[in-house]
């Protein structure tokens, strides 16, 4: 079985698939000081719910966008699994060509994702994740980055928002009852949601009349669900694109 793992800003999420099918997955919070033997308890515990051997892990493959976590992480891969982890970087084989003027500060899990959109997809595409930050990338018909767009996440706007207003209260990120607020609270939900839909929507028209081709936009990421329901350009939802790309890319380098 293959174990991918996904570290971002805020959430960490690890992904278990036996050949292509992803048997298991789950979601943890993302830690800068979680040390070589923390990650060995945190598999063990994953595993043993689910009655899965370590001797079950015949490979390891990691995005990050948290630098400090890559080393604990390959080190776990080697001591528990006794494998050599694929860090997604420079000099890893993705079969993604890659027109940014410097390649090297795109982010692993832009990169991923990419991958997985264009296996998906088999023309040009956005990708939209909703992460602590969300990022449009944008693939050619034939499979070449383009480069893309980093906003505000919805959930680091919305909690901007009430650090920096004293009277505004904290509020879930749920569709209100009315577009115009009757109450506090659905004035901001309202102007979260459906402002963060308009958002989504305006910059995927700009992007796809920039790229001049009919595209497929596909979203992915922790808030995606929320933004999907109400946008008129999302195409597709998949919640597990970048473990997707996780196990492509590492099927690619063997």
């Amino acid at each position: 079985m293959l174990l991918v793992v996904d570290v971002g800003n805020t959430h960490t999420v690890l992904g278990l698939y036996d050949g292509e099918q992803l048997a298991h997955s789950w979601r943890l919070r993302t830690s800068r000081e979680r040390t070589t033997d923390e990650w060995g308890l945190t598999f063990r515990s994953f595993f043993e719910l689910n009655d899965i051997s370590f001797k079950s892990i015949s490979g390891m493959a990691i995005s990050s966008v948290v630098p400090p976590a890559i080393h604990a992480l390959k080190r776990s891969g080697k001591r528990y699994f006794h494998v050599e982890t694929l860090v997604i970087g420079p000099g890893v084989k993705t079969g993604l060509s890659i027109l940014y003027d410097n390649p090297k500060e795109v982010g692993a899990d832009r990169v991923v994702n990419a991958v997985a959109a264009y296996e998906k997809a088999k023309q040009a595409c956005i990708v939209v994740d909703f992460g602590t930050a969300t990022t449009f990338d944008c693939i050619s018909p034939d499979g070449k980055y383009l480069g893309g767009v980093i906003a505000p996440g919805l959930k680091v706007s919305l909690d901007a928002l009430v650090a920096r207003a004293a009277k505004l209260p904290r509020v879930e990120i749920v569709k209100p009852a009315h577009i115009i607020g009757k109450n506090t609270e659905e004035a901001i939900q309202a102007g979260t949601l459906f402002g963060y839909v308009a958002l989504v929507d305006g910059l995927v028209e700009r992007l796809t009349k920039e790229m001049g081709h009919e595209v497929t936009v596909i979203a992915t990421g922790g808030l995606s669900s929320v933004i999907a329901s109400e946008s008129q350009t999302i195409s597709s939802l998949e919640p597990n694109l970048t473990l997707e790309g996780l196990r492509i890319i590492y099927n690619k380098n063997q």
